[in-house]
């Protein structure tokens, strides 16, 4: 086992399958079995869902609504995912919490990190929903500061692609996949894994993410078991620092 504990972040649409909106119960049981899994290897699992199956924030505005409002709209969409994948989840005898950055005392309980992880070091799924509780933050920001809080090992990105590519798959045919990438190469090339406030939060605290296909049968335990699977982003090897080969022009001092 590689990984003590993980931050597992998944898309909302991810959960439509074939869908065009709402819940696919067929994707959500896979999702549910994989991380059930997971688990089991001993490996404190959390969870951030997305909610764009159901609302996004930024739809907001087209809609004419106001953004922040629109964005605790899509807060509330991360919970509905959530409390779908804790009842899947407990279907298959999985001990879960729900922990909530918007207070909903009814059906998950109110985010404490200390409480988040003492649920983990007992060996209970835990899913964060709500994002991080404040309009303009995306879920992608939520996985990367819960991920620090928690002190998790690594973000994993379950999506529809094994990896990051040189360009869009399922456009350009001739696209490559990088095995793996450092940081400073994904911002270089411009490359879409994260949005800038998330990615950026992982690279100052030197957290890797690892970008996979969550889709793909037995991927997750493949990860934490070691084995490459997907694209791994991580801090690049500093270059070693250059000295002027001129001698030095200091001079010796008599003082004591």
């Amino acid at each position: 086992m590689k990984y003590t504990r993980i931050l597992l972040k998944l898309s909302g649409e991810a959960l439509m399958g074939n869908q065009q909106y709402g819940i696919d119960a067929e994707r959500l049981m896979q999702y549910a079995e994989e991380i059930k899994a997971a688990a089991a290897t001993g490996t404190q699992v959390a969870v951030v869902i997305g909610g764009g199956n159901i609302f996004r924030g930024v739809q907001a505005e087209a809609f004419g609504l106001d953004r922040v409002q629109g964005d605790y709209m899509g807060m509330l969409a991360t919970v509905i995912n959530s409390m779908a994948l804790q009842s899947a989840l407990e279907k298959l005898n999985v001990n879960t919490r729900l922990l909530s950055g918007v207070t909903i005392q009814r059906v998950c309980e109110p985010y404490i990190r200390r409480r988040a992880l003492r649920h983990l070091e007992k060996g209970r799924v835990v899913i964060f929903g709500a994002g991080i509780g404040s309009p303009y933050f995306t879920t992608d920001s939520a996985a990367s500061l819960r991920a620090i809080e928690i002190e998790a090992d690594v973000v994993l990105k379950g999506t529809r692609v094994d990896g990051i590519y040189t360009a869009d798959p399922e456009k350009d045919p001739t696209a490559v996949r990088y095995p793996e990438i450092t940081f400073e190469e994904v911002m270089e090339k411009n490359l879409n894994v994260m949005d800038m406030t998330a990615f950026t939060l992982c690279k100052e605290n030197n957290l890797p993410i690892i970008v996979f296909d969550m889709n793909k049968g037995g991927n997750l335990q493949r990860l934490i078991a070691g084995e490459t699977v997907g694209t791994l982003v991580k801090m690049g090897t500093a270059p070693a620092p250059k000295f002027d080969a001129q001698p030095s022009t200091l001079q010796p001092t008599t003082e004591a």
